[in-house]
């Protein structure tokens, strides 16, 4: 017989999902986010006043090295400066002034390139296109059958109808000149004011960290570690800068030589643009893929040719945020793809262009602060790799 179940024994346990309690303060999560979206609500508005500063503060951070070794050679700090900058502006005005004659080819270029990509495409896709002329043919032969029975000027005017013609604006040389010119003026002057910062940056040297040091706190210790942390944090941000220029550097002339052998024209101009949309992460990449087959497809005619000329550069791109990238920067310096797509995306809705230039430099100095500080080490695990 089976022995009966005695009601003393304890009961089987069951199993229960586990749960993990992580208390959650509803009054600090709310402020937090009304204080991200205050920062951000200022950085939008601000962008006039925020992106020279950041700008002329990487320039500083990137151009700091050389300055030093121009100082080791008894030269003033100040003076290094002002002759690296002005170098650097004018290697630059002549660069763009050595490209302007293919830059302006290559604008020029642009309608006929797209209609001739237009009728292309119209060419592969015959029933679409039969159906196209079809529909301009019956709207044109409305239109003249609309013209054909109005009434003219006399019947109009016998009905006391009145014909009311609009005139468009007449091409007036003098505003189109005015505008041009206030948005160059306008260009040159944000040039000038991050020339500037970055000038006196450069030229002030330790005085912004030995203030930091100052007021970091009475002791030694917390001195100390206060200049330790800001050494580190500025050679992170070194080290990034200058591997990032360098591998621009090296992606825009190889696109130049390897576009010069393959005889696309203008070669010069694509290799600048490539150095320049490198900066750009996944967007400059594709931007440069989409465009160079365009126009070589235009110059050639040749679906093949559109194919290798976009390859070349897409894999240039490849070669160099796999291979090279990884290879120049530390292990403490590289970040997640995924948060520096988001990065991207979110400092170019904030301030255009301008943040996707900045976008993957900021990101690299919030690293390399939150790997620093103790509080927002967090933080630093979340943007590493």
């Amino acid at each position: 017989m089976s022995a009966l179940p005695n009601s003393t024994d304890p009961a089987p346990p069951t199993s229960e999902p586990l749960r993990l309690h992580m208390p959650v303060d509803v009054r600090s999560f709310s402020l937090a986010l009304l204080a991200l979206v205050a920062v951000l609500f200022t950085l939008h508005v601000a962008a006039a006043v925020f992106v020279p500063l950041l700008l002329g503060l990487m320039l500083s951070y990137a151009l700091a090295p050389v300055v030093e070794q121009l100082q080791r050679l008894r030269l003033p700090r100040a003076v290094a400066a002002a002759m690296l900058l002005l170098s650097l502006v004018g290697a630059v005005g002549w660069t763009g002034y050595a490209l302007s004659d293919d830059a302006g080819k290559l604008l020029e270029s642009l309608p006929a390139a797209t209609e001739k990509v237009r009728a292309a495409v119209a060419a592969h896709r015959p029933g679409s296109s039969s159906a196209l002329v079809q529909m301009q043919k019956a709207a044109t032969q409305l239109e003249q059958a609309a013209e054909a029975g109005a009434p003219g000027p006399a019947t109009a005017s016998s009905r006391g109808i009145t014909r009311v013609v609009v005139e468009r604006p007449r091409f007036n040389l003098h505003d189109y000149l005015w505008t041009g010119t206030l948005g160059l003026l306008a260009s040159v002057g944000a040039v000038m004011v991050v020339v500037f910062i970055a000038f006196f940056l450069l030229a002030s040297g330790d005085t912004f960290r030995r203030k930091l040091v100052h007021l970091a706190g009475p002791t030694f210790a917390k001195r100390r570690l206060t200049v330790q942390t800001l050494d580190e944090i500025g050679a992170q941000i070194q080290r990034y800068l200058l591997v990032q220029v360098f591998t621009s550097a090296v992606v825009g002339l190889t696109i130049w030589l390897a576009f010069l052998l393959v005889g696309l024209e203008h070669a010069a101009v694509w290799g600048v643009v490539a150095f320049v949309l490198d900066f750009v992460p996944y967007l400059g990449a594709a931007v440069l893929t989409t465009s160079a087959g365009l126009m070589s497809f235009v110059q050639f005619g040749n679906v093949d040719m559109a194919l290798l000329v976009s390859g070349i550069a897409l894999g240039v791109h490849t070669l160099s945020g796999n291979l090279l990238m990884p290879y120049l920067s530390s292990r403490s310096s590289r970040m997640n793809a995924v948060v520096v797509f988001i990065g991207v995306l979110a400092f170019g809705w904030l301030w255009g262009v301008w943040g996707l230039l900045l976008a993957v430099p900021i990101l690299a100095s919030v690293k390399a602060v939150c790997d620093r500080v103790e509080g927002l080490q967090p933080i630093g695990e979340l943007l590493g790799t």
